[in-house]
């Protein structure tokens, strides 16, 4: 189970899952394109084992569900969305701006949020209230006028107070392909969304990927990964325990150990038996650590070099002078820093997103934040003296191209002042 990985082939698989179920997916996305509601009644029958007399969830159930969670958890719930409110509060400082960058020329951006998006939260396998809040919480921050929220059937009372204590609008018992196509595609319980954000398993990340033309998506978001740098300063308890924290998400999660200490390694090994003895998810645990495994490099230098080439979801670094490592990094959906610094923080309460890209797609896409959710334009002003001082230029380049059309425009305001 434990052992040293063929980076080529570890990394392979991550998009080989994905790959796979395009087929199905397609098919799934055409029934509802085809059938609207009809097809998500039957879909959700089919996969999920539940025939609804709504797709759409009431308030009055909203509101029941509070009275079967525990009060601490309702205030836990809480809590952390204070501290995810707070971080993305933080991003939208200073995004929309105006500045007069020379005489008579202001150039500026505004930003404006979406008006409708959807927010795709997992089920089946666990509760993820946690999700319902990274969705939701930055959505609203933003600015976003209608947040429609699908999450698989039965739904926990856990994620629908989640949900509300969020501000979500409007909340909807689906899961999986259907899900996602309802709210890229409309149905008529379903109105039709601008952007689609949130993880899910294999099936849900292709859906997401194959509907783009019909909404925007945030990022693949597949199943779990963690990658771990660490020397032999590391806690092999703490290794292990953030390994099988996110292992146990989804069996197809890959994790990897990157390390300059074989005899870490092989301690992390043993924690690992220990911890799946005494795990409550140990058929999942036992599917994802297959995709588990170390790689040894002989300086932190090479640790950080490899890890940039997985471009993993979370990169928890574990070493002497983990600030200085981290510094080094160029490709990581969320990074940890210190031995006590748990990739479970980020998953609760610390307040950053846990909502992030997977399977090497960290490379080339950041983690969801408030910019997901606005778009932006630029602006500009621009006074006689500002023409003045640029006038010329462009009637140059204009006229270059040969777009007279486009010097005149210049022109013609240049001349009115001169009369």
């Amino acid at each position: 189970m434990w052992g040293p990985l063929d980076l080529d082939s570890w990394m392979a698989k991550r998009r080989e899952d994905l790959e796979s179920v395009i087929g199905p997916v397609e098919r799934i996305i055409d029934e509802v394109r085809r059938d609207g509601d009809k097809a998500l009644f039957s879909l959700t029958e089919r996969f999920d084992k539940i025939r609804l007399e709504s797709v759409r969830v009431d308030r009055k159930a909203i509101k029941a569900a509070y009275s079967e969670l525990e009060p601490s958890v309702v205030s836990a719930l809480k809590e952390a969305k204070s501290r995810i409110e707070r971080f993305h509060r933080l991003q939208l400082e200073n995004v929309s701006w105006m500045k007069e960058v020379e005489p008579g020329i202001k150039l500026g951006v505004k930003v404006t949020p979406l008006q409708r998006v959807g927010c795709y939260v997992p089920g089946g396998r666990a509760s993820y209230p946690s999700t319902a809040l990274m969705c939701v919480v930055p959505a609203k921050v933003a600015g976003v006028g209608e947040v429609v929220c699908c999450t698989p059937p039965p739904i926990n009372p856990l994620t629908l107070v989640a949900f509300d204590i969020a501000g979500a609008d409007e909340v909807y018992s689906l899961g999986g392909v259907q899900a996602i196509a309802a709210m890229a595609l409309g149905t008529k319980s379903v109105r039709k969304v601008q952007k689609i954000v949130g993880p899910g398993n294999v099936y849900v990340t292709a859906a997401k990927m194959l509907l783009r033309k019909e909404a925007e998506i945030d990022f693949p978001a597949g199943p779990s990964e963690i990658v771990i740098v660490a020397d032999s300063t590391a806690n092999p308890k703490f290794i292990a325990a953030d390994i099988l924290a996110q292992a146990e998400h989804d069996p197809r999660s890959p994790c990897a150990l990157i390390t300059t200490s074989e005899g870490l390694a092989r301690k992390v090994g043993a924690s690992l038996s220990k911890g799946l003895k005494v795990s409550n998810r140990q058929k999942i645990l036992e599917g994802s650590l297959t995709n588990a495994g170390y790689l040894l490099v002989p300086n932190l230098e090479e640790a950080v070099r490899v890890s940039d080439l997985i471009a993993p979801e979370h990169l928890s670094i574990q070493c002497d002078r983990a600030v200085a490592v981290a510094a080094k990094v160029k490709n990581a959906g969320s990074i940890f820093v210190g031995h006590n610094t748990a990739v479970a923080c980020g998953d609760y309460a610390s307040g950053t997103n846990h909502v992030l890209p997977t399977a090497g797609y960290a490379a080339i896409y950041s983690g969801l934040d408030t910019m997901h959710f606005c778009k932006r334009s630029s602006v500009q002003s621009i006074d006689r003296k500002g023409l003045e001082r640029i006038g010329a230029v462009i009637e140059t380049l204009a006229k270059a191209e040969g777009l007279d059309a486009h010097a005149r425009s210049v022109e013609v305001r240049r001349n009115e002042g001169r009369q």
